[in-house]
């Protein structure tokens, strides 16, 4: 899908402002830290707790957008004699936060970083979630690092996952490691991201796992403007989700083997949700022969082609439901995998940004030196799955009311307008209700028919008016012209 930018200046910015305020108040978010909080995170900054083992030499680096500043993962690949070998360094929050403490606290109130378009809210002071913890090049941090063996197929072989010194050496974004991995101007390590990704990309197919390759609506700030567009993921941001998904099936095993942990589940969708989606293949003339598998079947599709991607946004319905499975005591739980993933699989490598990272992180550190887990750990595992469901959902809804938000005041003086665009969805109980997504602007919104007419026709490029938009109420609505 083209990438196409709308932008939110001048009078439309105060009722957008006001309308994000607001959207704050209504879901409780913590806004500043207080003066306590913000001291003790300026003491932890200066006075970490510093592991023996020194891994500095390691010629690190990091991919991540343009403007981040919270870098949890660095990392470095290299060549074996039979293989590759992965070294994966996840920020260690641990080293700053003490077990109890007001930074500690904070953290679980908060739960997970919060994005908004005019600034986030973060998990941890920023001197630490974008300074001392963050694994910024040229500073040395202390990690999590992980090294996984994999063989000549990408399977792996070996892990191993301890505390030590890190320096990562470059910061480096999607856009120009993808243009460095296209023209083959990519000096390892970087030019095997596409290497490892391709082979773990196959481990994917071979075992059914899932990725899902939608375009997504992205929020961004410039020239004091708001831009809104679709974003088609590039390969590499998918083999570097590769790295991170490898991370965490490590981690997950090496918890199950342990006996104790914490893992990212979801269940397998029913029939009722796989055979709705084989109408709707149906409905956008997409063959899906019923020899084929669903995993095939997605990666034959070009998300680029608007009845494929409003079959692949139909898809993501299968996602839904995921939680987070606490086991202790060699217990194991009667679920232990994630359905999208194909195998079991947990939540590690983003601790600056989700509390159950560091959890898992402690656990896999203990499992692979054969100790008890801290207390601190055990103490908070019960509670953790609960805290984390809370966090995640006022997370998604931040996000989707944002975006609603931004379309509303960036379409407001424009009711009665035409547009085109392509029926992303249609419920199946109320045909007439759906989603519509514009080819310009970029917009994602609820389309309705007025009564009496027919249901609206999945995957289908419609001429649709503009009804409403109001940013005070972050609703958008279109019906068909």
């Amino acid at each position: 899908m083209p990438r196409r930018q709308i932008r939110v200046t001048g009078a439309a910015e105060a009722p957008l402002r006001a309308a994000l305020r607001a959207l704050r108040t209504e879901l409780d978010v913590p806004e500043a830290f207080g003066p306590q909080v913000l001291a003790e995170g300026e003491r932890a900054a200066r006075e970490p707790t510093l592991p023996a083992y020194d891994a500095t030499d390691i010629p690190l680096f990091t991919i991540d957008p343009p403007t981040s500043t919270d870098l949890d993962q660095a990392m470095h690949l290299s060549r074996r004699p039979d293989g590759y070998r992965v070294r994966y360094a996840i920020a260690d929050v641990a080293a700053f936060v003490v077990p109890g403490g007001l930074l500690d606290a904070e953290a679980h109130r908060r739960v997970t970083t919060l994005y908004f378009p005019d600034g986030k809210i973060p998990l941890h002071p920023p001197v630490l979630s974008e300074g001392a913890a963050s694994l910024l090049p040229d500073q040395t941090s202390p990690a999590v690092l992980w090294t996984i063996d994999l063989d000549a197929d990408g399977r792996p072989t070996a892990t191993d996952v301890r505390r030590a010194l890190v320096r990562s050496r470059a910061k480096l974004d999607y856009e120009s490691v993808q243009k460095q991995l296209d023209a083959g101007t990519a000096e390892e390590p970087l030019a095997l991201l596409k290497d490892i990704g391709l082979l773990r990309e196959q481990q994917e197919v071979a075992r059914g796992g899932i990725s899902l390759n939608v375009p997504e609506q992205e929020i961004t700030e410039r020239d004091g403007a708001y831009e809104l567009a679709y974003r088609a993921p590039l390969p590499a941001d998918g083999w570097n989700a590769q790295i991170s998904l490898l991370t965490g099936m490590a981690a997950a095993e090496l918890m199950l083997v342990y006996g104790t942990g914490v893992l990212r589940t979801l269940p397998a969708a029913p029939d009722g949700a796989v055979g709705r989606l084989r109408r709707t293949a149906r409905a956008l003339r997409i063959d899906w022969p019923h020899h084929v598998s669903y995993a095939e079947l997605i990666r034959s599709l070009d998300p680029h082609l608007p009845h494929h991607a409003a079959f692949l946004q139909e898809c993501t319905t299968l996602l839904r439901g995921a939680g987070y499975t606490v086991f202790r005591g060699g217990v194991t739980p009667d679920l232990i995998t994630h359905a999208a993933v194909a195998a079991p699989y947990t939540h590690c490598t983003a601790p600056l940004r989700r509390l159950a990272d560091r959890y898992a992180s402690e656990l896999c550190l203990a499992a692979a030196a054969g100790q008890e887990p801290p207390e601190w750990v055990l103490a908070a595992l019960d509670d953790l799955p609960k805290r984390m469901a809370e966090g995640t959902r006022r997370a998604g809804t931040a996000e989707r009311e944002c975006v609603d938000i931004v379309e509303a005041a960036l379409l407001k003086d424009r009711v009665g307008e035409l547009f085109d665009g392509t029926v992303v969805d249609v419920q199946e109980r109320e045909p007439t209700v759906g989603t519509i997504q514009l080819e310009s602007p970029a917009v994602v919104a609820r389309i309705r028919s007025e009564e009496g007419a027919g249901a609206l026709p999945l995957g289908e490029r419609l001429r649709v008016r503009l009804t409403q938009a109001d940013p005070g109420s972050a609703k958008v609505l279109f019906a068909p012209a």
